[in-house]
């Protein structure tokens, strides 16, 4: 059971998410996160040290949103194969997505990248995470007969998600998702032709 105090921490957290994956980190202000909440100064730095202590405890909560949202889709599947069109499929709609404003992942990376070293190795550690479990899934797939043996996991996986992400951006950026289910259904026909 979480105190009044974990309460108000979380429920700030939970409403700057979607601002910062909107706006970004630096297009947030503490002002945007005083209105979005209807809290005080004091009461947001009671929980908070600083704006960047808050920024770095909203991208943490949002890749875990993320992540975990991923996990959950692909948890249930049987198949190696499964586990990956899933992966793929979780990523359908880049223009209506699980959290508002695209995937934070990517538009974390891209703004972290030269401006927020903290945050920069979070996102990193969260990409390598991420194609570590790609290769695992198609590497099982291998060993277990379900791919053959030609199909390069560590190629594959880092495939996978950098076309996922540049998909994302891109369809986000054209405002249709269309191109997003031509990708997916591309890297689908891919890996089927690694099937045994």
């Amino acid at each position: 059971m979480l105190t009044k105090a974990e309460k108000t921490k979380q429920f700030i957290l939970e409403t700057a998410g979607p601002l910062y994956n909107e706006k970004g980190i630096s297009g947030v202000s503490i002002d945007d996160v005083l209105a979005a909440t209807r809290l005080t100064k004091g009461c947001l730095y009671g929980h908070f040290e600083n704006k960047e202590d808050l920024s770095v405890q909203v991208v943490d909560l949002l890749l875990k949103k993320i992540s975990d949202k991923i996990h959950l889709a692909v948890a249930d599947k049987k198949t190696a194969k499964a586990k990956i069109f899933a992966f793929l499929d979780f990523y359908r709609d880049p223009i209506d997505t699980y959290i508002s404003g695209g995937c934070p992942i990517f538009n974390t990376a891209v703004e972290a990248d030269d401006n927020y070293p903290v945050i920069k190795q979070k996102i990193a550690g969260v990409f390598r995470a991420g194609q570590q479990d790609l290769i695992n899934v198609l590497t099982e797939g291998i060993n277990n007969g379900e791919f053959s043996p030609n199909l390069d996991a560590t190629v594959f996986a880092f495939k996978l998600m950098a076309s996922i992400e540049g998909g994302i951006v891109m369809c986000r950026t054209m405002d249709t998702a269309k191109p997003m289910q031509s990708l997916i259904k591309s890297l689908k026909t891919e890996l089927e032709q690694y099937v045994i």
